[in-house]
């Protein structure tokens, strides 16, 4: 038993409104990047497309940076659970790499997000900057190539570094020629250009 005070009349049903305007906020955020990128966002246009008022965002994200941040801890959600999650009940090292591909594919076929991979993207937008969302963005990507090296390890690549650096170039392009193009052989081609790296450590 605690002497705690028991919570103020409806202010449970302002945290799940809260929550909620997280959600809808972050998420419409991370979508919109894909498109026209994290320096478009402006709090006006999520209120437009999400239904919630500007006050009811501003009172949950301090301010633009804030909501920017957001968008990539969704897509950072969003990877994990269409690329990544996937992919763990495969053995670690070649039987992953070949999951984790299987699964990209998926994901960009899919239309996850309307302008294709939000890595991609925003590496390109913010590559030359400095701050806490080019940081966060660099964390992302950074991540990505991380389990790239760590799995080609496992699979015993005499050089790790260099193998997921072609990997991942295969599948930037693949993602760029397929935003542009919209043929989904260029994805095909990705895929199948990776998986020779794979197979070949």
């Amino acid at each position: 038993m605690t002497n705690d005070p028991a919570p103020a009349p409806g202010s449970d049903g302002r945290r799940a409104r809260g929550d909620r305007t997280r959600r809808d906020v972050a998420r419409e955020a991370a979508m919109t990047a894909t498109v026209h990128g994290l320096d478009t966002i402006t709090v006006g246009t999520l209120a437009t497309r999400t239904g919630h008022s500007k006050s009811g965002i501003l009172t949950v994200f301090a301010n633009r940076e804030a909501i920017q941040l957001a968008a990539v801890a969704e897509a950072r959600k969003l990877y994990v659970r269409h690329v990544i999650d996937p992919s763990l009940d495969a053995p670690s090292g070649t039987p992953r790499l070949r999951a984790l591909l299987d699964n990209w594919v998926a994901y960009l076929r899919a239309g996850v997000f309307p302008g294709g991979c939000f890595i991609t993207t925003t590496s390109v937008e913010y590559g030359h900057r400095e701050g806490p969302v080019a940081d966060a963005v660099r964390a992302l990507a950074g991540d990505w190539l991380r389990l790239l090296e760590a799995e080609l390890t496992n699979a015993v690549s005499a050089d790790p570094a260099e193998d997921a650096f072609r990997i991942d170039a295969y599948l930037r392009a693949a993602t760029t020629r397929y935003q542009l193009f919209g043929d989904p052989g260029e994805l095909e081609r990705a895929h199948r250009l990776a998986l020779g790296v794979v197979t070949a450590v």
